[in-house]
C-alpha cells in the first residue's frame, strides 16, 4: 500500500524503521510543528520529521489538520491508508476519508482501556500489571474506533512511563507492520470495542504531578514513575519546587508525611503508609543530583519536610 505517516516523539520513530522495512511504500510523513525544544528552548523538527528529512522523504506540518490546504496535499497523494502513532492532534472526518483503508492508529494501551493522550502513564499510576498496544482504525470519537490486533505485556515493577513507552513502541512497531499487510491483503478486519473496560487518559499536568505525602509510599512510587520523565513529578522544601526522579518504597520508619531525612548513603521521606528513599532530585533552577549530594549541599535541619 502507498502509505502518508503521522507522528511526531522518538516513540514513533521504530514504527517509521519498521514500515520503511516492509513492502508497503511510503510516500509521504505528517509530523508536528517545529517547536522549541531542550534547555535552550532552541526551535527543532520532531523525530519523525528529522527521520524523514535524513531519508529524503517529504514532510508536512500543518498547524492543524483540518486546513484546506493540507485536505488538497492529501487528496492529490491519494494514500491508500495513514498509519498513525502519537501525531498529537485530532484529525477531522474529512481527512479521515480521504485513504481508502482510513488512518491506522498505534495506541499504547489495550483498548478500551486508557482511551486518551497518556495512556501509559495513566497504567502506571493506576497501578495496572498487564498493559500492551493496539491497533484501531480512527473515526471521530477519542480512541473508540474498532480494533485491528493487540499485543500485550507486564509492566516492570520499577519501570517509569519513558521506559515502557519506548517499548512498546518497538513491539508496537511489529503489530503496526502486520496490521498493514492485513488490510493490505484483505484478510483482517477490525472488530469493535467492547463497552465495558472503558477508562481515559488525559494528558497528566504539572498540577497532576505533585506528590502528595499523605499518600502511601507505593501510591507515591507509582506517581513518579508515571510522571518520569514528563512532566515530572515535585515536591516543595522551604518554599522552593524539587522534582523527584523514581523513589524506591521501604518499610515504615515511624516518619511524618513528608518528613525529610539524611543518613548513610541514602535518603528517606516519611509518607502516609511506609517510607520512600529518593533516587534523583533536581532543585529549582539547577540540574538534576543524587539525593545523598543534594542533601549534603543543602544541609537538612531536623524537622524538614516536603509539602
Amino acid at each position: 500500500m502507498r502509505l502518508v505517516f503521522a507522528g511526531t516523539p522518538a516513540a514513533a520513530v521504530p514504527s517509521l524503521d519498521a514500515i520503511a522495512a516492509s513492502s508497503h511504500e511510503l510516500i509521504a510523513v505528517v509530523t508536528r510543528p517545529d517547536a522549541p525544544a531542550g534547555r535552550g528552548r532552541g526551535v527543532r523538527r520532531s523525530p519523525v520529521g528529522e527521520w524523514a528529512d535524513a531519508r529524503g522523504i517529504p514532510v508536512v506540518t500543518p498547524q492543524r489538520p483540518s486546513e484546506p490546504e493540507f485536505l488538497g496535499w492529501l487528496r492529490d497523494l491519494a494514500p491508500d491508508c495513514c498509519p498513525v502513532v502519537a501525531y498529537g492532534a485530532l484529525v477531522p472526518q474529512p481527512a479521515l476519508d480521504i485513504p481508502a483503508h482510513g488512518w491506522v492508529n498505534l495506541h499504547f494501551s489495550v483498548l478500551p482501556a486508557w482511551r486518551g493522550a497518556a495512556p501509559v502513564q495513566h497504567a502506571i499510576r493506576a497501578g495496572d500489571e498487564i498493559t500492551g498496544a493496539s491497533t484501531f482504525r480512527l473515526e471521530a470519537g477519542l480512541d473508540t474506533g474498532p480494533v485491528y490486533g493487540v499485543v500485550t505485556t507486564e509492566i516492570g515493577v520499577r519501570e517509569t512511563a519513558g521506559e515502557l513507552v519506548m517499548r512498546l513502541a518497538e513491539s508496537g512497531a511489529g503489530l503496526l507492520v502486520a496490521t498493514l499487510d492485513g488490510i493490505a491483503s484483505g484478510e483482517l478486519e477490525a472488530v469493535p470495542q467492547p463497552a465495558e473496560g472503558v477508562s481515559l487518559a488525559p494528558k497528566l499536568t504539572v498540577a497532576d504531578a505533585r506528590v502528595d505525602w499523605t499518600h502511601p509510599a507505593l501510591r507515591i512510587d507509582r506517581l513518579v514513575r508515571a510522571c518520569t520523565p514528563a512532566p515530572g513529578a515535585w515536591t516543595t522544601l522551604r518554599d522552593r519546587r524539587v522534582k523527584l526522579g523514581p523513589v524506591t518504597p521501604l518499610p515504615d520508619e515511624g516518619r511524618a508525611p513528608g518528613e525529610v531525612a539524611a543518613g548513610g548513603d541514602r535518603v528517606v521521606v516519611g509518607t502516609g503508609g511506609g517510607t520512600v528513599a529518593l533516587g534523583t532530585v533536581q532543585p529549582e533552577g539547577r540540574a538534576a543530583m543524587d539525593a545523598v549530594a543534594w542533601a549534603r549541599g543543602l544541609r537538612l535541619a531536623p524537622g524538614d519536610r516536603f509539602v
